[in-house]
């Protein structure tokens, strides 16, 4: 009973983030977030968020995905100098080849609304990862959601 208590304890402590469906990184501050480099992809995924999600089949932005966008475009409007890359993700359902130019679709959407709002095309470069570089591992609804997506990184 010790035991398992300790672990409890351990568990509670432990500084992991469960991924939601939502953005990943928020809007909020934190200890942690004030020794953040400004600027830096750690700033990006602490305080604006890195990920847009999308739908089954699909290279859409819902309205989450665009707040998000929203954010990343101010933040890059902030921090001129930044490039960032642009990856698009899918689930483990579909043909490699499908995947590939769906996670493209994916890059270029999220891409395509960051210069809509006016950050210059030749910071950002995208690549589609396809179903190849999943974030939660499972073959359940709650996994293929985390994995279609479209993830922002810093050069």
């Amino acid at each position: 009973m010790g035991a398992l208590a300790a672990l409890a304890l351990l568990a509670a402590c432990s500084d992991d983030k469960p991924m939601t469906s939502g953005t990943s990184g928020g809007a909020g501050t934190t200890a942690a977030a004030s020794a953040v480099v400004p600027g830096s992809e750690e700033d990006l995924k602490t305080n604006v968020g890195d990920r847009v999600f999308f739908l089954f089949n699909a290279s859409g932005l819902d309205t989450d995905g665009k707040g998000t966008l929203d954010r990343q475009g101010a933040w890059l409007g902030k921090y001129g100098s930044v490039a960032v890359e642009i990856a698009g993700n899918c689930d483990e359902r579909g043909t490699e080849e499908y995947n590939i130019a769906l996670g493209q679709r994916r890059a270029n959407s999220a891409r395509d609304y960051l210069v809509a709002k006016g950050v210059a095309p030749a910071r950002i470069s995208t690549i589609s990862y396809g179903k190849d570089r999943p974030v939660a591992l499972g073959s359940n609804e709650d996994s293929w959601k985390q994995n279609r997506n479209a993830i922002t990184s810093v050069k």
